[in-house]
């Protein structure tokens, strides 16, 4: 394959690879996503998965109502999500806002959870790239283990290719850590918001514009706008980390958020990757659930497959 520096050399270039990958057969898409989502999964299969989408959860707050209180709250129940019962899992992130990742970091310690933030003027994007990089900047030097930033959907939507690249490739480079920092550069997962994206060949397009330009993770959804994850644009993610490995060798995550809230839903998404990407994926290095409800849903089955009844509706804190 031609080098992404050659691919991205000027949007001529970008728009000829972008508008030349094969289009989506959206009933295909469609149908696929449907059959999968019909697999019955059960007994110690099913056990397995939900402890696998536990330790896939990016746990989530991103209201204007956030306090510091709440993070250390949520952060709590991150490391151990059910407090009797420490063969749960721990959750893989905690995700906030760049002014509360001192109080996440400080919270989670060195318990192994990571730390994300949204940056880049989230949810909009709507902003100048000096501001997007320095909050980025700031988020990173709080000690953010990944920046979750948006793409301008209104430059993608309008064919401005050239300028959605170099944006993600200034983030890429502000998630660098200095010197003296803690060692390794933050990850970066960048939001396509593929519900005002209108196509699946937009969703396939954005997500190689994404990781031409260096995404380690691409994500669907801000969820702020509707619809946010589905299936099917899951399925098309997928398939495009799939063939991005198979013509460059490098590997990148997916992550499907907003809408998720169900354990029927998480194993439906766990399906998919299996049978879409492969099993390679089925990892939290490379698959995230970014929820806010959907822990307590999880934790109320494991519990129901181990004692054959539901908790109360208050046994788990609310998220």
């Amino acid at each position: 394959m031609t080098s992404p520096t050659e691919i991205a050399s000027s949007n001529a270039s970008l728009k000829a690879f972008l508008h030349g990958l094969p289009g989506v057969d959206r009933v295909g898409a469609d149908q696929r996503a449907a059959m999968l989502s019909t697999r019955s999964i059960k007994t110690t299969a099913k056990a397995r998965a939900i402890d696998l989408a536990i330790s896939m959860v990016d746990l989530t707050t991103l209201e204007g109502a956030d306090t510091p209180g709440k993070v250390r709250a949520m952060c709590a129940k991150a490391v151990r999500p059910d407090p009797a019962d420490p063969s749960v899992p721990k959750v893989a992130a905690v995700c906030v806002y760049p002014d509360l990742v001192p109080q996440a970091v400080d919270a989670l310690g060195r318990s192994g959870v990571k730390v994300a933030s949204v940056a880049t003027a989230f949810p909009s994007g709507r902003s100048s790239l000096g501001v997007k990089v320095e909050e980025t900047r700031q988020a990173v030097e709080a000690g953010a283990d990944e920046i979750d930033m948006v793409i301008d959907r209104g430059a993608f939507l309008s064919g401005d290719y050239r300028k959605v690249y170099d944006e993600i490739v200034a983030i890429k480079a502000a998630c660098a850590r200095g010197e003296g920092g803690v060692s390794g550069d933050a990850h970066l997962k960048v939001i396509l918001e593929t519900g005002e994206l209108a196509t699946y060949d937009n969703v396939r397009r954005a997500s190689w514009l994404a990781m031409l330009a260096g995404a380690d993770f691409i994500k669907t959804s801000t969820g702020k706008v509707s619809p946010a994850a589905t299936l099917p644009v899951t399925l098309v993610m997928l398939e495009a980390v799939r063939d991005f490995r198979a013509r460059t060798g490098r590997v990148v995550g997916v992550k499907p958020a907003g809408g998720i809230r169900t354990t029927k839903d998480a194993i439906k998404y766990l399906v998919l990757v299996n049978e879409t990407a492969g099993d390679d994926w089925l990892d939290p290095d490379l698959f995230r659930l970014g929820a806010s409800s959907l822990l307590n849903d999880l934790l109320m089955q494991r519990q129901k497959m181990a004692t054959g009844r539901y908790a109360g509706p208050d046994y788990f804190t609310l998220d």
